[in-house]
């Protein structure tokens, strides 16, 4: 599987709402390990790093209910291809599939679905991902459904409304806190996650709504998910290469059999991804390097060995092109720094 990974937003949102709530930012994101600059790139971040904002964010705050409170200072989602592509569709039903065709650009934890119920209910699910609990928490979830509902509500002008929800962890907020918050009733413990609603709030048609805009927003959707297979594309070769580095044995054509796809194509592929397979094996190699002299005492032949070269000249004469400095040179200063 590859990695899982959430846009840059999701963090930037969380950021803004432990601020709007004067919460201790700096040291939530420092326990959670997230640097300042994280917040600052576009980049995608493991779902890791969020599952350690939600942790921290608890535990500086002593709110065992800090993903349910904090939604209510979340900012409305804006800016984001998914919101034009939303918001240029006629009705809300229509801005809602298509906005779910490409939900991953928002989240690797989302996999909604819309289903409509004869007893004119309709909702959203979630689904059974058996990954989910051990990466995404139950504050992410609170979180996201107050996000979900303030942006559903602003784009209907107050036209959506929740029947109820469901959740899929069995330990959460009080029933009236959670009435409060949401406006509805939630039940817990339920098999997937779940969101109530009226199926005729589908046909509401969006005021904002920009036919001629709405081919082009779909394209460039399009586009950021192809980026986003590119992305998993590299990702993979890099941990491919992490697990036949030692073995002498990496090449492009091994890569490829691992990836059980054709080294002509595996070229291809990375050249459209604007990189390619010496790129990033070197890349991979200098980080290897370069982690293992700073954080180890690991002798330098065994890092030769480590990062996949056969003569410690090569290795020397790599590092000297990716640092300006030799292996040993490298280590003491690092060490002096730390």
């Amino acid at each position: 599987m590859s990695q899982l990974t959430d846009a840059s937003v999701v963090l930037r949102l969380g950021y803004q709402a432990i601020r709007r709530a004067d919460l201790p930012t700096e040291e939530i994101l420092t326990r959670a390990g997230v640097a300042l600059n994280m917040l600052e790139q576009n980049a995608r971040t493991p779902l890791s790093a969020q599952y350690a904002f939600w942790v921290a964010a608890e535990e500086v705050s002593k709110d065992p209910d800090i993903g349910l409170h904090l939604g209510e200072y979340l900012p409305l989602y804006r800016g984001q291809v998914i919101e034009h592509l939303f918001m240029s569709s006629g009705t809300f039903g229509e801005g809602l599939t298509r906005a779910l065709a490409y939900q991953r650009l928002i989240s690797d934890a989302f996999h909604a679905k819309l289903v409509v119920e004869e007893d004119g209910r309709c909702y959203l699910s979630n689904g059974v991902q058996p990954w989910s609990k051990s990466i995404v928490n139950r504050h992410f979830s609170e979180c996201a459904i107050s996000g979900i509902l303030r942006f559903f509500k602003f784009i209907t002008e107050g036209r959506f409304q929740p029947i109820y929800i469901d959740f899929d962890f069995a330990d959460g907020a009080a029933e009236e806190e959670y009435l409060r918050v949401y406006e509805c009733p939630v039940s817990l413990g339920q098999r997937e996650t779940r969101l109530y609603f009226d199926a005729a709030v589908l046909t509401h048609p969006l005021w904002q709504a920009e036919p001629e805009l709405l081919q082009l927003h779909e394209q460039l959707a399009i586009e950021k998910l192809q980026e986003l297979a590119r992305y998993d594309l590299v990702g993979e070769v890099r941990r491919a290469i992490g697990a036949s580095l030692e073995s002498g044995e990496t090449t492009l054509e091994t890569v490829a059999a691992q990836l059980h796809i054709t080294s002509r194509r595996l070229r291809t592929q990375l050249s459209e991804a604007d990189t390619s397979f010496q790129q990033i094996l070197s890349d991979y190699r200098c980080r290897l390097a370069k982690k293992l002299l700073a954080n180890t005492s690991e002798s330098v032949e065994r890092i030769v060995y480590l990062t996949g070269f056969s003569e410690p000249s090569t290795f020397y004469r790599a590092f000297k092109r990716w640092t300006n400095e030799t292996p040993v040179e490298y280590r003491k200063r690092k060490q002096r720094s730390a």
